[in-house]
């Protein structure tokens, strides 16, 4: 895809399409295609990241093994539903902007995915819905005062243990994305935010 790193999506410097092993090349490409078909839009990290494209590709396939539909334990929803709180702690623009649009694609609420974004607990959810965002909150906000309670608490709501590791594994990886997408400066594709009503 000619021209796909002529923009400036962030504080670095652009990628050089040159400087890209063209195998890992064709897998961004392919994966920029599925996120079009998906989403309609594209996420600008992918104009962003191939700057390092060995770590690009290795960040794609942990984020793919959380959110693929085949192998997984929580639902999707549930999912962009943690990264709102998480992002919402951390105070991260472009995770809240980018899971926002996703989470109304998903739910077709933007008012419920408002309410979420701007605080959790005053949105209606479900049992089961609380308990993961409480959970997120806690081990986002205080991660030094996580317990067995945070296991016990899961569980009480409904969750088994493989759902309650995949939570664990989203609530950690949405942190480490909030971390380095803000310290990179990286700006949401305005497409985004034609979606939020």
């Amino acid at each position: 895809m000619m021209g796909m790193y002529d923009e400036q999506w962030s504080y670095l410097e652009k990628p050089k399409l040159e400087e890209i092993p063209s195998e890992l090349q064709a897998y961004f490409e392919e994966n920029v295609r599925k996120q079009e078909e998906k989403l309609g839009v594209v996420n600008t990290l992918f104009n962003i990241l191939p700057l390092n494209p060995i770590q690009f590709k290795a960040f794609l396939d942990f984020m793919y093994s959380l959110f693929n539909t085949k192998n997984t334990y929580l639902d999707l929803v549930d999912k962009e539903m943690i990264g709102l709180v998480v992002s919402s702690v951390n105070c991260c623009n472009y995770c809240l902007t980018t899971h926002s649009d996703t989470l109304r694609r998903l739910t077709g609420d933007p008012v419920w995915v408002d309410t979420l974004t701007y605080n959790y607990r005053s949105a209606e959810l479900t049992k089961k819905q609380r308990a993961l965002c409480d959970y997120a909150f806690r081990a986002t906000k205080y991660p030094d005062e996580l317990t067995t309670k945070e296991v016990d608490l899961l569980r009480e709501a409904g969750f088994n243990d493989h759902e309650i590791l995949e939570a664990a594994f989203v609530v950690g990886f949405f942190n480490y994305t909030n971390r380095w997408v803000s310290t990179i400066g990286a700006i949401p594709n305005p497409k985004h935010n034609q979606n939020h009503r």
